[in-house]
């Protein structure tokens, strides 16, 4: 232990005038214990923290094969070690000028045991949450209607929603945003995803009631569908297909469904596409308008991020191409693209990785960093930085 006389010595040969400085004065010394691998740090920002204080969980998630993320109630963060040059102490009850200054009983000579030291922290990084995991888990099992062989047989590959927070690296929020982006529903306590041919069923069941009744498409009601189409398929299936292709609003006390007619026409362009390698594109948009419900137009527009046109090809030429389909890693996507077509336009990649976008970054900025742009026939066109195998 240190006497003032002896402290004020010390200052003395660092040559530091003690009228500049508070009172207090910590005397370090080691905790028979300390040591610099049972305790780790983690470098908050002041929302996380404000969370953590609030009672909140944050969470690691990752299997052992996958970098861990660390998950709030509602945001991604990736993980990574962050080495300082200066050892950082861990000090149990210390306080800071403030404290100190505000604490008028402090004694001039606080003697203070250090708990751990680290030379490293981590360090959070806000990113996008990994869900390509989540329908591919889904997809073990889709979902084929009560009167399946395969539902009856079924025992495994069922999720809960806690078996999902387990394995996928997203948070809560997220993973229930991204279960209604693919219009999941829950089955018995389990999320499933129905199979495509089964949800393609069900919704022509609701438009072709809707063309036998006249109906608007702005205006359907949710009583007579579940009344006519109750005896062919589940109640709760109509209402998750009007609500997956519907937004749901009330009139008069009466439940309606406003029907999406880009969704519409885009589910059977994925019909009719998913089994044929190439479409001629002329014929392709014949049958494509003659196939959906009467009343509604078919556009090239409604296929961003399904399908992808060769204007070069003659005659020109349209097949499947789903988003959804494609690597979730930013490298791993340009290269898939890229091995499917040497030279994109903007407007034709676009679709394929706006999504890659961080918070606040641009298309042009991913280009920029992942492709090389070039002028073809006096338009832009995106090549890839590094050869493609």
């Amino acid at each position: 232990m240190r006497s003032r006389e002896e402290v004020e010595a010390t200052l003395h040969i660092a040559k530091l005038k003690p009228a500049e400085l508070l009172p207090p004065v910590h005397c370090l010394s080691f905790s028979p214990r300390a040591s610099a691998g049972e305790c780790c740090l983690l470098q908050l920002e002041p929302g996380l923290c404000a969370e953590l204080e609030a009672g909140h969980s944050l969470v690691i998630r990752g299997d052992k094969d996958e970098q861990a993320v660390l998950c709030s109630k509602d945001k991604t963060y990736d993980m990574k070690i962050a080495d300082t040059s200066n050892m950082l102490l861990f000090i149990p009850g210390c306080k800071t000028p403030e404290q100190l200054l505000a604490d008028e009983a402090s004694c001039n000579i606080i003697q203070t045991q250090i708990a751990g030291f680290s030379s490293n922290y981590w360090e959070l990084r806000k990113c996008r949450p990994k869900l390509k995991k989540l329908k591919k888990l889904l997809m073990e099992n889709p979902y084929e209607g009560p009167d399946s062989e395969r539902e009856k047989a079924l025992t495994d590959s069922k999720y809960t929603m806690e078996d999902l927070l387990d394995r996928i690296q997203a948070s809560e929020e997220e993973i229930l945003h991204q279960l209604q982006v693919i219009n999941a529903c829950k089955i018995e306590g389990y999320w499933r995803v129905l199979e495509f041919d089964y949800e393609m069923k069900l919704l022509n069941h609701v438009t072709q009631l809707i063309d036998s009744e006249s109906w608007s498409f702005s205006k359907v009601p949710l009583s007579i569908c579940l009344q006519e189409l109750g005896p062919l398929e589940p109640k709760e299936m109509i209402q998750h297909i009007l609500l997956s292709y519907g937004m749901k609003y009330t009139d008069e006390d009466e439940v309606y469904f406003e029907m999406n007619a880009d969704k519409i026409c885009t589910a059977t362009a994925q019909m009719l596409l998913q089994n044929a390698v190439k479409f001629n594109l002329s014929e392709f948009q014949e049958v494509w308008q003659q196939s959906v419900p009467e009343g509604l137009t078919t556009r090239l527009d409604q296929l961003k991020g399904l399908a992808l046109l060769d204007r070069n090809s003659r005659p020109e030429t349209i097949f499947l191409l789903k988003v959804e389909d494609l690597p979730e890693d930013n490298q791993e996507r340009f290269n898939r693209l890229f091995t499917i077509r040497e030279k994109w336009t903007e407007a034709d990649i676009t679709p394929y990785i706006q999504d890659l976008c961080a918070e606040k970054q641009t298309v042009a900025a991913l280009l920029t960093k992942y492709a090389r742009s070039s002028m073809q026939n006096g338009v832009k066109v995106y090549n890839s930085r590094r050869p493609i195998s």
